[in-house]
């Protein structure tokens, strides 16, 4: 992995303005306000892509509802909010992001889908969902989320902590590919670009083994490849985790 490495620190020389920014303390607050309008305009084309993936992996959501019949859904990162279409019409809906530029987006969405009804939006990480009460959720959701938190352990600590005992955590993301392919070779290559225009997004992440090492009582997971095969973020994950 030489070449990756020094491959890698051409990468990071070329996004050294964007690090210094960093420091100065005016990167994030710029970025933050523009990267909801770059994901308002690349989501719908991703979205066409997995559009079947999607509808084939959210159609079993209302077997989790609880004994009432409603189904109470958290989506973690919710974005501009390109999952609602798939969602089933009464959804109790709360959305937490924490970016709050992405409201204006959500809003759009949501008077685009009005199937769903909207509890609460939330400005939270995935790894503090403390306004969220223990057992409180029926199903979480999060999609092109876990390759940029912080902590993924923690995500997941939370989404267990509030789902209710039987719900369900789905999820579709991107991921590390294998580690002898050229695939994670340019990933490694491109992690620095991607991470600083992506908001913290990761392309060798290993979501999979987070998913494994925590306590499910059911793991569904299964490896798909989104087009073009060739780009880095093609390796995906998707399927879904019961408590």
């Amino acid at each position: 992995m030489v070449l990756a490495s020094l491959l890698q620190s051409c990468v990071w020389l070329l996004v050294l303005p964007a690090h210094v920014f960093t420091y100065l303390g005016l990167w994030d607050s710029f970025y933050k306000k523009v990267f909801p309008y770059i994901m308002a305009k690349m989501a719908p084309a991703y979205n066409h892509k997995v559009c079947k993936q999607k509808q084939a992996l959210f159609s079993n959501l209302r077997t989790f509802a609880g004994p009432s019949g409603q189904l109470t859904l958290l989506e973690i990162g919710t974005g501009t909010g390109t999952n609602f279409q798939f969602y089933p019409p009464g959804c109790q809906l709360t959305c937490t992001d924490p970016n709050p530029n992405f409201s204006k987006f959500l809003l759009k969405s949501l008077s685009e889908n009005q199937h769903l009804k909207l509890e609460r939006s939330v400005v939270a990480s995935g790894e503090d969902l403390h306004q969220i009460p223990d057992g409180s959720m029926d199903v979480v959701v999060s999609t092109l989320v876990l390759c940029s938190v912080g902590s993924v352990q923690k995500v997941l600590a939370e989404v267990l902590r509030v789902l209710r005992r039987g719900g369900a955590f789905y999820f579709l993301e991107h991921v590390a590919a294998d580690h002898s392919s050229w695939t994670y070779f340019w990933q490694k290559v491109f992690d620095p670009l991607w991470k600083c225009f992506g908001d913290g997004c990761s392309l060798s992440r290993e979501t999979q083994k987070e998913l494994e090492k925590t306590n499910f009582s059911e793991l569904n997971l299964k490896h798909i490849y989104v087009t073009p095969h060739w780009i880095p973020s093609s390796p995906h994950i998707i399927g879904y985790a019961v408590k």
